[in-house]
């Protein structure tokens, strides 16, 4: 049965979503501001939805990208998926499709600019592919984002195009997590025409790339290199 509320019907026929369970499609769209001021609800907030779509989504950009570019290195895929799935542009899937005028949201949280906060947006858009991945499986999730993606790869192309390693990361860092990475030169190795240098980089307190070159500023590009395609690890080492 359709859900009664008139806001997740409309939003679902807008997008042309049809749910098996509909409850998912309302807690993909419930801010934990609202069951605050409505504590007599017997249904949960979007941030567990939150999480299970965001892995979903990081999987199908990856599978995504690796259809559609077959001959780009590992590199450029990783460089590409970090572009889609920082909080700028989440939210702006979000915005295409509505999501925030959708969202169950509390007085104050309205009142604070909260349906158009990005990381709200961001967040609610992870929700609902967790709730589109759990109500019909992983290709109908690939068949909704398709369009999103491909009306936004050409800006992620020219993004990646355009940044070093070093600036992507800053970027990704500071959208996701609020911190800025830190670079220490670990080692240098071999004699002083030739030497090889070691950097690291930390977000926080927690080294998240290595690299090498043939001066400080090459080995903490290929270390923020390292950081960008190892994100998944120090994400959520950094949301434990």
């Amino acid at each position: 049965m359709v859900d009664p509320s008139d806001t997740v019907a409309a939003f679902a026929a807008r997008n042309g979503l049809i749910f098996q369970d509909w409850s998912l499609l309302r807690v993909a769209l419930t801010h934990r501001s609202y069951l605050n001021e409505h504590p007599d609800l017997d249904w949960e907030d979007n941030e567990r939805l939150e999480y299970l779509g965001d892995a979903v989504l990081d999987f199908l950009l990856a599978e995504h990208l690796f259809l559609r570019f077959p001959a780009a290195p590992e590199g450029k895929l990783t460089n590409l998926r970090a572009a889609l799935v920082r909080r700028e542009t989440l939210a702006r899937f979000a915005q295409r499709l509505g999501v925030g005028q959708a969202m169950f949201m509390g007085h104050g949280e309205v009142e604070t600019g909260g349906r158009a906060r990005a990381a709200t947006l961001c967040a609610a858009f992870e929700a609902l592919i967790g709730a589109l991945y759990l109500d019909q499986g992983l290709e109908a999730v690939g068949q909704f984002i398709a369009p999103l993606v491909e009306r936004e790869l050409a800006a992620a192309q020219l993004d990646v195009a355009d940044k070093d390693p070093k600036s992507r990361l800053q970027e990704l860092a500071q959208g996701s997590l609020g911190v800025t990475p830190r670079y220490r030169t670990v080692a240098a190795a071999g004699p002083d025409h030739a030497k090889t240098f070691t950097v690291h980089v930390f977000i926080r307190d927690a080294v998240c790339g290595i690299g090498e070159g043939s001066s400080k500023q090459l080995a903490a590009q290929a270390a923020a290199l390292d950081a960008l395609a190892r994100r998944d690890e120090w994400a959520q080492q950094n949301a434990d």
